[in-house]
């Protein structure tokens, strides 16, 4: 999953995470959607780990389509 972001520098990249999976697998698991509760990973919707990078100040739309244009891993 590719996720463009906006945030305080006073937030620290691991809490931004954090909060971002916490509160999606909540949202998601409350839906209950049959495809996602035979997909978890070993019980967790997502893994531990994460890579976050920046973008160096190049312009938002550069990075919007970058984003947009990944392949799907299926």
């Amino acid at each position: 999953m590719h996720l463009l972001v906006s945030y305080l520098p006073k937030v620290s990249v691991s809490k931004l995470v954090n909060s971002l999976k916490g509160v999606s697998s909540r949202l998601i698991r409350k839906k209950q959607f049959p495809s996602v509760q035979n997909s978890l990973w070993g019980g967790s919707l997502w893994s531990p780990s994460y890579f976050a990078g920046s973008c160096g100040g190049a312009p938002i739309e550069v990075v919007r389509q970058y984003i947009e244009d990944q392949k799907t891993p299926y």
